[in-house]
Formats: C-alpha cells, sequence, structure tokens
C-alpha cells in the first residue's frame, strides 16, 4: 500500500513508529505512568483511520498528531513526524495516491448514479417531483451506503444489514396507502431521512456498529459532511444565479432546466461529493470540528439562556393579565424543539472533536452550562406540549414531536449528570461519550417507528 508521498509501510515498520512514540511519551515523568493507556489510545485511533480508508502511515501521522495535544514533548514529535504530511499537502507536483483517484472515480459514479435516480423518479412516480422528494432517503441514500461499503470492503453480512432496510424503507413509502398530502406521508418521508442516515452509519463503520468509537467517529463524519454540504449548496447557488442570469440576457428562458435537472441532480450528487471531500481531507489535516465547536458553542449556549430567560419573562407578563401564553404556541414550540435538537448536535460533535484523556477544562464548564440550559429548554417544550395535547387533543404531529424529546430528555439528564461528574473530575470522559453513543440506536428506532407504524395507527391520514 502507498501513501499520498508514494512512501509504503509495512506492518513491521508500523510498530517501530508506535515504539518511537511511545518511547519519547515515556521521557515526560508525569505521563510515563500512563504510557500503556495512551498507547492502547493511538493503536484504537490507527485502526480506526485505517478502517475509514488510511494507509498505516497516513493514520500513525494523523493519530500521532491528534495525541499530540496530551503535552509538548508529544506536539514536538508530531510536529517532527507530521512534516512529509504538510509537504504533501503543499507541494503542486505531489503525486495523487493511486487509492484516491480510485475513490474519487468512485464516488463521482455513485453520485451520478443518485442525480439519475432522482431525475428518473421525477419523470416515472406517479406524484411526480413530489414523489421524489418524498423517497429522497431511498433514492439518493443507497448510494452513498453503497460507497462506504466499497471503500471498507465491507461483508456480504454487512452489506445485508444495511441494504435491506433501504428496501423495506422503499416499500414503505410507496406501498402505503397516504392521503395526498396527509400528515403521516409527511413525517415518513421525513424520519426515513434520519433513519437512513444512520443505517449509513453501519456502513460508514464498516458493520462495526457496536464500536462506542466508531459511532463517534460517524458523528464527527456527519457534522463535517454537513459543512462541505453547506459550502457545495452556496457554490451551487451562485451557479444557478449566473445560469439563470446568462442565459436570460439571451433571451432564453432556463428555469425548466434549472428546476427539473440542475437543483434535483446537483443536490442529490453533492451528497457523495461532499463525503468524498471529508474522507479526503482526513488524509492531510485535521478536522475542523474543535474550531467550529469553539466558535458556536459559546454563541448558542447566550442563545440558549437568552431564549430561558425569554419565556420566563413573557410566561409572567402573559399570566398577570391574562392573555395566552405566547410560548405555548404551536409555530414557536417547532422552533424550539429544532432549537433544541440542533444544540444536542453541536453537542455531539464537540464530544467527537475532543481528545478522551485530556483532563477537564474551561470548555468542558461552558459545555457543561450548554446542557443544562438545553435541558431546561427541553423541560419548558415538553411542559407546553402536554397541555397542548391536553388543551386540542393528540395527533401525529404532536405524538412523533412528544416522543422525540422525551427521549431527548432522558439523554440530557445523563448527559448532564456525567458531564458534572466529568468536570469535576469524578468521572472519566468515556462514560459521556458511550452514553452519547448510546443513543444512536434508540433514535434509530423511533424514526423506524414513526416511519411504519405512525401510518398504520393514524389512518394514513
Amino acid at each position: 500500500m502507498t501513501t499520498s508521498g508514494g512512501v509504503g509501510m509495512t506492518g513491521g515498520e508500523l510498530e517501530e513508529r508506535i515504539a518511537q512514540w511511545r518511547e519519547f511519551v515515556a521521557r515526560r515523568d508525569a505521563i510515563a505512568r500512563d504510557v500503556d493507556e495512551l498507547e492502547s489510545h493511538l493503536r484504537d485511533q490507527i485502526d480506526g483511520l485505517q478502517a475509514s480508508g488510511l494507509a498505516p502511515d497516513e493514520a500513525f501521522l494523523v493519530a500521532v498528531k491528534r495525541m499530540g495535544r496530551l503535552d509538548e514533548l508529544s506536539k514536538e514529535f508530531a510536529r517532527e513526524h507530521s512534516e512529509r504530511m504538510w509537504k504533501q499537502l503543499v507541494m503542486p507536483d505531489a503525486a495523487p495516491q493511486a487509492s484516491d483517484s480510485r475513490s474519487l472515480r468512485l464516488a463521482l459514479g455513485l453520485a451520478v448514479g443518485a442525480a439519475l435516480a432522482v431525475r428518473l423518479a421525477a419523470m416515472l412516480l406517479p406524484d411526480g417531483p413530489a414523489g421524489a422528494l418524498m423517497n429522497a432517503s431511498v433514492l439518493v441514500l443507497p448510494f452513498l451506503a453503497t460507497h462506504f461499503l466499497m471503500r471498507r470492503r465491507a461483508s456480504a453480512v454487512t452489506a445485508v444489514a444495511v441494504l435491506v432496510p433501504f428496501a423495506i424503507t422503499a416499500v414503505v413509502l410507496n406501498a402505503y396507502p397516504f392521503e395526498p398530502d396527509g400528515t403521516t406521508q409527511a413525517l415518513s418521508a421525513m424520519h426515513a431521512v434520519v433513519a437512513m442516515w444512520l443505517v449509513v452509519g453501519i456502513a460508514y463503520a464498516g458493520g462495526d456498529w457496536r464500536s462506542s468509537r466508531a459511532r463517534m467517529d460517524f458523528i464527527r463524519f456527519s457534522g463535517e459532511w454537513l459543512v462541505y454540504y453547506a459550502l457545495i449548496a452556496l457554490g451551487g447557488a451562485v451557479i444557478t444565479a449566473i445560469t439563470l442570469g446568462v442565459f436570460g440576457s439571451i433571451g432564453i428562458d432556463a428555469q425548466p432546466f434549472v428546476g427539473e435537472w440542475l437543483l434535483p441532480c446537483g443536490a442529490a450528487g453533492a451528497v457523495l461529493v461532499a463525503a468524498w471531500l471529508v474522507e479526503a481531507k482526513q488524509s492531510v489535516v485535521e478536522n475542523i470540528a474543535p474550531v467550529l465547536t469553539r466558535v458556536f458553542t459559546p454563541l448558542f449556549t447566550l442563545l440558549l439562556l437568552a431564549l430561558i430567560a425569554a419565556w420566563i419573562v413573557q410566561g409572567i407578563t402573559a399570566g398577570s393579565d391574562g392573555t395566552t401564553v405566547v410560548f405555548g404556541e404551536r409555530n414557536l414550540l417547532i422552533v424550539f424543539d429544532v432549537t433544541v435538537i440542533f444544540a444536542l448536535a453541536l453537542l455531539l460533535y464537540s464530544l467527537s472533536a475532543r481528545d478522551p484523556l485530556q483532563p477537564p477544562k474551561w470548555f468542558d464548564r461552558l459545555q457543561l452550562v450548554l446542557l443544562a440550559s438545553v435541558l431546561v429548554v427541553d423541560v419548558l417544550v415538553l411542559v407546553s406540549m402536554v397541555g397542548r395535547i391536553a388543551e386540542y387533543g393528540s395527533s401525529p404531529n404532536k405524538l412523533a414531536s412528544l416522543g422525540l424529546n422525551l427521549i431527548l430528555l432522558v439523554n440530557l439528564v445523563g448527559a448532564t449528570w456525567l458531564q458534572t461528574r466529568f468536570v469535576f473530575g469524578r468521572e472519566r470522559f468515556a462514560a459521556l461519550e458511550s452514553w452519547q453513543t448510546a443513543f444512536l440506536p434508540v433514535y434509530l428506532a423511533w424514526a423506524a417507528v414513526v416511519v411504519a407504524v405512525f401510518p398504520v395507527t393514524f389512518g394514513y391520514v
């Protein structure tokens, strides 16, 4: 196997590199006592990176760089051995790795397949573009899952475990007698995206879905994928505007082409391109998660604290003059629900970016404040939601939201407790990480219930 610089590494050479790193770290007395645990963590990092497609020396360099955050001596070692990695990044004449070239061709081929699947569905399904949108999860995400199954050289058992849920979901979305534009149809389509994305995580982990580290790696991938997809979407918006402007200036209406081909096909293909970018970037530079989490966590914490204060003030004012409590309104509850989900996603992304061996720092205390704030907001949303159900009765939307918020409540209570113990030195970070990753199957199960059970229960309305 060759790296981007064309230099291979055998298993024996990898062990020699690890031995050099161990000798470096052992020179510091404060760390030498934990060198066995540190080496175990280093090997876990290397195994995970190799499973994601990196060559042994690339995996070693990235893992050492992550471990280098432990102390200055390890940073020195990381700088010394990462020099070649940075040369690969800045030297324009560096030959690309053959496997990277193959993975790019694979990603582009699957991107074209996803784009054509969406376009054909819009042409052939009875509901046209609306039917293609409802089936987006089973039209696009199977191509992403295939990308990872092929990259990881997954076993036949793993492939079946990944592809069968897509087939079942496709049958549910198209065989159920949904009422046109009904609530359960929209709920099933939205939750199918969540469920199938988590199924993609099984392919991403190469079948090792029980591993907490593999799940956390998928969380990191998901966050960075979202960033790349957003950047591609912004570029696509510029291209769309230019296309409309240029053809419009010569009297040609390009809107049909943009609406029927450019936008749906581009949106589908970008799913694969963004995934390839996350994987390819990982082999040369560290992930961007630490930067993003440190920028957005303080801002979002302030937003949540302001939201709690506004909720309290508005509630007191409304109660004193007898008017309706505005924070009980349906649309606002939906917005606050999205806020809670986004905050939890930010927390998960932060956990994925953190070195689990570092002691608690100021940022961990800030995250504790964020967790407590999200927990308070979730409780307020639950109280208002129960009140609305008691006053207006239940509905598919209300029960789906109520179930999700109850799951989030359990998650947040446990996470706040473990984060508190970790901040005060009474718990290891691994416990907090395991708690969060253990909830991924719970989210998958709940999404599956909403997709398959809710329509039957509510008569497909």
